[in-house]
């Protein structure tokens, strides 16, 4: 009898169970999303996972700053809401409630600023594609002269680039470069230089921020030089002097990226979650140009050569 009565509770326990997972079921995953602000959808991420037997946590990128952790989504009667606090922008808790419909997502976000914004989203790619048999020969992204091959990214500042002697510069905080041309799967070579202080970024496919900043000499972290901003850490710092020339070689397949700085490869074939913020947008499955930030503070880049799948 004793031995039944375990088995019913066991029974029970195992179905509340089965019942709390598959309620969240619809939600778990990556997210690609876009935020409306006045007439433009800016992108957006958001990371679900459960935890244990029914918690369900997360990950959200805006779309400037770095993914945050989301301690819990609540999920009830079809709703989906959490919040989190302020990164940069703003001084107030963001609320998010949404709802599902099977591969897609709606609602609405409260933001930092105290502003009402409509969401939308997709499911993200899985972008698992084969290591490709062989590449090109690597060419030159650096125009001959001008600005030929690039433009600033849209709604940006007026722009301060120019080419000189084959160094693509920005000599002050302004608009952010992006080539004309797209690219999927690529090997990029690159090689850049910034003052004391300055920081930049190498945005692969305009959604993947490879972080270029004067972090000599500090602990490795996703938001300094090699990382992948806010979500993957160089294995070490690797970062020369503010004034030094400096080089990275990327391979970018499908999600997977390798990322090699001053000859160390500090991040091996490692999986890339999604957007990082000040992406172009979130469209993750399309090809993109290769962005250079140039919006906070001097930068150079040089050599500037990319090789893609033959």
């Amino acid at each position: 009898m004793r031995t039944s009565l375990h088995l019913c509770l066991l029974a029970t326990v195992v179905l509340g169970v089965a019942q709390m997972t598959a309620q969240g079921n619809e939600l778990l995953g990556r997210w690609d999303l876009e935020v409306q602000y006045g007439d433009r959808w800016l992108p957006s991420w958001l990371e679900v996972e459960q935890s244990g037997n029914k918690a369900l946590v997360g990950h959200f990128v805006s779309m400037a700053g770095s993914a945050r952790p989301i301690s819990e989504v609540h999920l009830k009667d079809g709703l989906f809401s959490f919040s989190i606090p302020p990164q940069w922008i703003g001084s107030q808790y963001m609320h998010l409630t949404g709802t599902v419909n099977g591969d897609a997502v709606e609602g609405n976000i409260l933001d930092h600023m105290g502003m009402s914004r409509a969401f939308r989203g997709v499911r993200a790619p899985l972008l698992m594609h084969e290591e490709p048999a062989a590449w090109t020969e690597p060419r030159s992204l650096i125009p001959a002269s001008g600005l030929d091959g690039w433009t600033t990214t849209p709604g940006s500042q007026t722009n301060q680039w120019v080419v000189e002697d084959g160094i693509l510069k920005s000599p002050a905080s302004g608009a952010n470069l992006m080539t004309t041309e797209t690219f999927m799967d690529f090997k990029l070579h690159i090689e850049f230089r910034y003052p004391e202080h300055s920081n930049s970024g190498v945005y692969l496919r305009g959604r993947y921020e490879v972080q270029v900043e004067d972090s000599q000499g500090k602990e490795p972290n996703s938001h300094f030089l090699g990382g992948v901003y806010g979500f993957l850490t160089p294995n070490e710092n690797a970062a020369r002097k503010p004034g030094e020339w400096q080089e990275y070689d990327i391979t970018l397949v499908g999600r997977r990226v390798t990322v090699v700085a001053n000859g160390k490869t500090i991040i091996y074939n490692q999986i890339i979650p999604g957007i990082t913020g000040g992406a172009l947008d979130s469209n993750e499955a399309s090809p993109g140009p290769i962005m250079l930030q140039g919006d906070h503070g001097p930068v150079e880049y040089r050599n500037i050569r990319i090789a893609v799948p033959q």
